[in-house]
């Protein structure tokens, strides 16, 4: 199989091109040529050796939809089947002025995180990054299609399928293709990237793109989030919060802790009490999400009354805390609900 188009920067077209015997010249073109819709006006500024060695020497197929399913709330999931017959889903979610795109890093995950479907695979294989990239172009393709040619780029969340930090050469290529002036230029802070504190990456988090960084925190007593995320026995938090107080972070910049709220597990006011003296004087966010059920699990999602009051005992200490609104959970896109896995509707 070729390798993606899709998985190259300015600086690696710049590389095949010289290879190849050509001049550098044309790269910002042919760069404008592969992440803005293949513009055929943009033909004749490159050579037909150049465009022909292009085409034999990369594949520019995008993931093809196997399912594409929606929500009533106007989420849509789409399920992707890649070149090796694999699966990933990505996810369209919907805000008051643009979508935001939930992308996969791998197939499965090997975090065996309790709370999550994902885990419940395992790991099968990580994703290129031209894969990554690729989910993408093909949804907003799809939306252009649907919406009209205005509509505005989603914006993205690394939540989906995987570990990213557990992929990181490959998701730093697609960050890099993503943020590039001269690949899909998004703005650093249209993305933001979670991981469950996967230590090995974060500690690398400096060659990353300046994207936003969200750790899934979902409780600050040991115990417990050794049971929810096994990692936490190898790299506890104490250690993955270090890590955080180090990282640079630009004017206005915060690190958004994402909580997950279960019912009588994570939801209780001690609870909220030790969440607060660990983020008390850092520029953090926290994002409370309810939990989703999905097939086979053994927790509950609390009640509003119970979110809301776990909310106030946190802004009692003056931090900043948001509720993530459910979306798209009865067709399993809701954060934590992802299998690759095509259902009966």
């Amino acid at each position: 199989m070729l390798p993606s188009l899709y998985g190259n920067n300015l600086e690696r077209i710049e590389s095949w091109l010289l290879k190849g015997g050509h001049s550098t010249s044309c790269a910002d073109i042919l760069c404008r040529y592969i992440y803005n819709g293949r513009n055929k006006k943009l033909l004749p500024q490159f050579s037909k050796t150049v465009l022909e060695q292009l085409e034999n020497e990369f594949t520019s197929e995008l993931p093809k939809p196997s399912s594409i399913q929606r929500a009533k709330d106007g989420t849509i999931k789409f399920l992707l089947e890649l070149h090796d017959g694999e699966k990933v889903e990505a996810v369209l979610i919907p805000f008051y002025k643009r979508y935001t795109l939930c992308v996969s890093s791998q197939v499965g995950c090997a975090m065996n995180c309790d709370f999550c479907y994902t885990g419940t695979m395992g790991l099968k294989r990580n994703l290129e990054a031209g894969e990554i990239v690729g989910q993408y172009l093909f949804a907003y393709e799809f939306l252009k299609a649907e919406k009209g040619s205005n509509e505005p780029r989603p914006n993205i969340v690394m939540m989906g399928m995987g570990e990213p930090l557990h992929n990181f050469e490959e998701v730093k290529m697609a960050l890099k293709v993503f943020t590039a002036e001269k690949g899909l230029a998004l703005s650093p802070r249209q993305i933001t990237l979670s991981t469950v504190g996967y230590l090995p990456g974060l500690k690398r988090w400096h060659e990353m793109p300046p994207v936003n960084l969200a750790l899934s925190l979902h409780s600050p007593i040991k115990e417990v989030r050794d049971k929810l995320i096994p990692v936490n026995r190898g790299w506890p938090l104490p250690e993955v919060m270090e890590v955080l107080d180090k990282l640079p972070l630009h004017h206005r910049q915060v690190i958004t802790y994402e909580y997950l709220l279960i019912k009588g597990m994570t939801d209780r006011d001690s609870d909220a009490h030790e969440l607060a003296k660990i983020i008390l004087g850092k520029r953090a966010m926290i994002n409370l999400i309810p939990f989703n059920p999905y097939p086979g699990s053994e927790y509950k999602k609390p009640s509003t009354d119970d979110v809301e009051r776990f909310k106030k005992i946190l802004v009692s200490y003056s931090l900043m805390t948001m509720v993530r609104t459910t979306k798209g959970d009865e067709i399993l896109a809701a954060c934590g609900q992802l299998k690759a896995k095509q259902l009966s509707l």
